[in-house]
């Protein structure tokens, strides 16, 4: 879509670049995130009101540093855009200015005091003593010619510079995550007061604005939407229902790797409430028959995203006017699954993004792929989607298939829709859906010895995840009370036939993924 105003962030490397973008937003000015190595004449086409550089993993003096392959700073400059260095882009902004960067002694990381040393901008409105959060091993030890201190730490005696004359500002720790006390209102302070953003990017300009867009792309063809009941692809449908009304055709794909009744719950759902017509395609036998000994999770999610397209395309046909498909795709979606954001890491193919033939006779609709999962929610919430659903747990496209670990069998999937029913039950039961961001059951390749009935069982081990989050780029495993989980492991060991031992997972990410596979 378009943006009246928009915040280029480029993305060197750093764990919370994303988050960068995620408290900009917050302010209500769109942000993007783009590789550090983009094109002076892509940056311009971007027209953006400010530029921010990431943080990174990397030393600037190290061989083979990221760095842009143009002079940032003097394009910022010419084009008058404000500039803004977080961590590793601080030092990179000294370095390149004439400044000295040098591996420190005194390492900072976590928690740290900052002091205010000289009245800014971008410290308005924050108290002059406050904490935020360190992570460098590097020290800005000389400033660049026409740069000042604006704020230092007991181990960082440069923790903040500025140049006035040239829009330039640098700071040593990251105000965009969530221990830094004031750092939301630098954040606005920079993107609004300094850069001069109105703040005019929120959840209603968004669907006003992607209304007519989706009026404009479609015209009078129609859209096959891929429903698969979640809370994204749920909001896309409504959306688009908005702007396109008939034209719209629902297809929700039971690919046997669904929760148990959920296909029958969706269509349901669907027709009563939104009065939204859905038709539910059993293809059961298609997606088991393709993943018929497949125990690689990669090689099971491209399977399972080329099955889905092989079913939408198929249906196209019983509708003369289909020419687009729709997903709900989210913009973590996007930066886990395509490593185009700076130097990052392709964690894994997501089925609605790295999964696709290259040739689908179908054009795609992405009405979120610029969104995260709280903004998405948000935009539920404006269509008046009941609250009760757009709080749902995320439930991943592949389904139960990156659940059952290793191979998957009609007895695998059944064992696991058992236990995780019970593990979500008593999650209801006990008042705290609505505390965890997502939980769920695996299914483990694994067998373990046990004792029932005073006979020895070698059965399946189950796993049990909870986790807090916002968006799903990080989260923190829910510390889950010992009386609830002895219930649930009770229960399930109790309830489920072939599974003997019960564990829980409290795994952060990063380093883990929240999905197992």
């Amino acid at each position: 879509m378009t943006h009246s105003e928009r915040i280029i962030i480029l993305d060197f490397g750093s764990q919370f670049t994303q988050l960068i973008a995620r408290r900009v937003r917050e302010c209500g000015v769109y942000a993007e995130i783009h590789p550090f190595n983009i094109t002076s004449e892509k940056l311009t086409s971007l027209a953006p009101k400010g530029i921010i550089l990431s943080g990174s993993h990397a030393s600037v003096y190290a061989e083979g540093a990221p760095s842009p392959g143009f002079n940032v700073f003097e394009f910022a400059q010419s084009n008058n855009l404000p500039l803004l260095g977080i961590c590793y882009g601080m030092q990179l902004t000294a370095f390149q200015n004439g400044g000295e960067v040098k591996n420190s002694s005194k390492r900072e990381f976590g928690r740290a005091h900052i002091k205010i040393d000289n009245h800014d901008d971008l410290f308005a409105g924050a108290i002059a003593d406050f904490t935020v959060w360190m992570s460098h091993g590097d020290s800005l030890t000389k400033l660049p010619e026409g740069f000042e201190i604006i704020a230092h730490t007991e181990n960082a005696p440069i923790a903040a510079m500025r140049n006035l004359d040239k829009k330039i500002w640098g700071l040593q720790f990251h105000p965009e995550v969530h221990h830094t006390e004031e750092g939301k209102k630098i954040l606005s302070n920079f993107v609004k007061n300094i850069c001069g953003c109105k703040g005019d990017w929120t959840a209603i300009a968004f669907i006003e604005s992607q209304v007519e867009e989706i009026r404009a792309k479609v015209g009078t063809g129609g859209v096959i939407c891929a429903l698969s009941g979640g809370v994204d692809s749920t909001v896309a449908a409504v959306l688009l229902h908005q702007a396109i009304g008939k034209q719209l055709h629902c297809i929700h794909v039971d690919s046997g790797l669904m929760r148990t009744n959920e296909s029958e719950t969706i269509a349901r759902l669907f027709r009563e409430h939104y009065d939204i017509s859905v038709d539910v395609v059993d293809a059961s036998n298609l997606f088991m028959t393709r993943l018929a000994g497949v125990t690689d999770p990669e090689e099971k999610r491209k399977i399972i995203g080329k099955a889905f397209i092989h079913v939408f395309e198929a249906e196209a046909t019983r509708f003369g006017d289909a020419k687009f498909l729709a997903q709900g795709t989210l913009y973590p979606d996007v930066i886990e699954s395509v490593s185009v954001k700076g130097p990052s890491v392709t964690i894994k193919s997501h089925h609605n993004v790295g999964g696709l033939p290259e040739h689908m006779k179908l054009d795609l609709i992405e009405p979120f792929r610029e969104l995260f999962k709280d903004e998405v929610r948000n935009v539920g919430r404006l269509l008046g989607i009941p609250e009760w659903f757009i709080e749902r747990h995320p439930f991943p496209g592949p389904g139960l298939a990156i659940r059952v670990l290793g191979e998957i069998t009609e007895e695998r999937l059944n064992i696991l829709r058992k236990a995780d029913d019970i593990y979500l039950d008593e999650i209801r039961s006990a008042g705290l859906y609505n505390d965890i961001w997502q939980a769920f059951a695996v299914l483990l390749p694994v067998q373990s010895v046990g004792v029932m009935g005073d006979e020895r069982t070698y059965e399946n081990v189950c796993a049990l995840r909870g986790v807090t989050s916002t968006d799903g780029m990080t989260a923190d495993w829910y510390h889950m009370p010992y009386p609830v989980l002895a219930k649930m492991s009770n229960r399930i060991i109790n309830e489920v036939r072939g599974i003997n031992r019960v564990c829980y997972d409290i795994s952060s990410k990063p380093p883990a993924t929240i999905e197992w596979e």
